[in-house]
This record gives structure tokens, sequence and C-alpha cells, in this order.
């Protein structure tokens, strides 16, 4: 059946999804502070600030929520402020028992350091840094408040218009750690879009699923794989990103709903970004 969608913080990655969803026949309401309220290639865009609760009051019922927002700076403040108080300003402004499925756009941030061990959903969440104890919070706050909730944590975004690592590299400004594998976890933008337009439609979903493509890759083999692609310099040595922990996230719960990646390999994805 067709739905109704609302996307709360409608992005890069909340647009891709409200595209997906109206190209498949939802009816789609994309919310966002500075949107021009009016219908555009099927999306019905809205004008409102999660923050400050401001043009919520007339959201229109909806039967799916996807909560995709991001925070203004990386503080606490600004992650507060977004993932716990604009989470509870949308539920408030929203009738919760016409809602069949919430999806919730968190981050692998809520794990700890793992030395470089598997990670998957039924690892323990030990968030290192203020980020993911926000989002943890966040993800068991909504748990409690409608009966189809779930929690997708996202590995490390990469896409188009996504260009630091390039520029970093073609500046001679990367480091990476070496002699010990220190790994990198990452999802197309692409299909992390897709991964959101699937769960909202798995018959039986579980709580949490980890988004992440299929090759977790030592920082090393994947920096030094672009700066050939780049003809750039290979980036010195250098330590672990503080903050993120050493870990190899696991895709096998996704992958068992039917899920399949456009990009299951980071390497494929930005030598294509590369050729665009």
């Amino acid at each position: 059946m067709n739905e109704r969608v609302l996307i709360a913080g409608c992005g890069d990655v909340g647009t891709r999804v409200a595209q997906r969803l109206a190209a498949r026949g939802d009816t789609v309401f994309a919310l966002r502070r500075s949107a021009t309220p009016g219908v555009v290639d099927g999306i019905g865009w809205l004008r409102g600030d999660l923050v400050t609760n401001t043009g919520l009051d007339t959201l229109p019922p909806v039967s799916q929520l996807v909560f995709a927002a991001t925070p203004a700076t990386g503080d606490e403040a600004a992650y507060r402020a977004i993932f716990l108080d604009g989470l509870r300003h949308v539920f408030a402004a929203l009738d919760v028992d016409a809602l069949r499925r919430v999806v919730f756009v968190s981050s692998s941030a809520v794990y700890g350091e793992h030395g470089g061990d598997r990670v998957d959903e039924t690892t323990p969440t030990a968030p290192l840094r203020v980020n993911g104890e926000v989002l943890v919070e966040a993800e068991r706050w909504l748990a409690a408040q409608a009966p189809c909730t779930i929690s997708l944590r996202l590995a490390g975004l990469y896409g188009p218009g996504r260009t630091r690592l390039f520029d970093s590299l073609r500046a001679g400004a990367a480091s990476v750690p070496r002699g010990e594998p220190v790994y990198a976890n990452r999802i197309h933008v692409d299909d992390a879009a897709a991964a959101i337009a699937h769960l909202l439609a798995v018959p039986e979903p579980d709580a949490c699923y980890l988004g992440v493509d299929d090759t977790p890759l030592p920082i090393d083999v994947l920096y030094d794989y672009l700066a050939a692609l780049l003809d750039a310099p290979l980036p010195g040595p250098g330590v672990a990103p503080a903050g993120v922990g050493n870990k190899r996230l696991d895709n096998a719960r996704l992958r068992a709903t039917g899920f399949d990646f456009r990009w299951p390999d980071a390497r494929a994805g930005y030598a294509d970004l590369l050729r665009r």
C-alpha cells in the first residue's frame, strides 16, 4: 500500500530518501527549516524548525516518519537540541497512534573501542564521545514512544559533494595509522538512502540495523588506494582518528532483509565519484 511519509530534517540523505519514496508512489512530505513550501517533483516541501518548534503545528497526518536531521554543530548542546528536543517536538505534533513505522537515522558513533573486532547490532553501546551518548539516549526515548521504531546506525557517509578527503589527499595533508589495522567503515549516501526506504517496507523489522557496506577497510589501505587514483602523494604515518574507535561493522542483519548494496566496497564507490 502507498504510505504517507514525513521526512523530518530533510537534508542530503533525506532528500534522496524522499525522491525514492515519491518514485514508488508514496505521498511524501519533506520538512526543512529553509524549505520553500510547495510540491516539487512529487515531494511536498514544508518549512519548519525542529529545534525552535516553529512551523510544526500544521504537519499533515502521516503513517510513517523518517527522522534524518543533522545538528548545526558538533557540540553537545547542538546534538541535544536536534536529536532530543527536535524529536520530541515532532512527536508532539503528530498523531503517534497513526504511525505504523518510524526510522531514526542514528550513527555507529554509539559504539566504543573494539580493537578491530567485529561489531553488530547485539554489541553493547559504549560511546566514546558525547555525540554517541546523545544518540543512544534518543534511540531509547524513541523506542518507548511508538510500537514499530527502527534505529539505522549509519557508518561514515561518502558520495557526491563530500570531497574533503579528496582535497586532503591532493594537498598531501592526510595521514593514516600504519602497522596495525585501524578500520574505516563507510556507506555511500545513495545506499544509505536506499536502506532507509527499504526499512520502511520490511514486513517485520528488527529494532536496530547497521548501515555499512560489505567491506570494512584499514584506513591506510583505503587512503593509499585513493591517493593512487588521484595521483596524489601517499598519506604519511599518523594516529587513529580520535573518538571513533577501531571496529569492523557487520551488515549481516540488514543484508538478511533482502537489501542489496549498489556500492558494497567503498573503493569502487569512491572511484566512481572521481570518474564523474
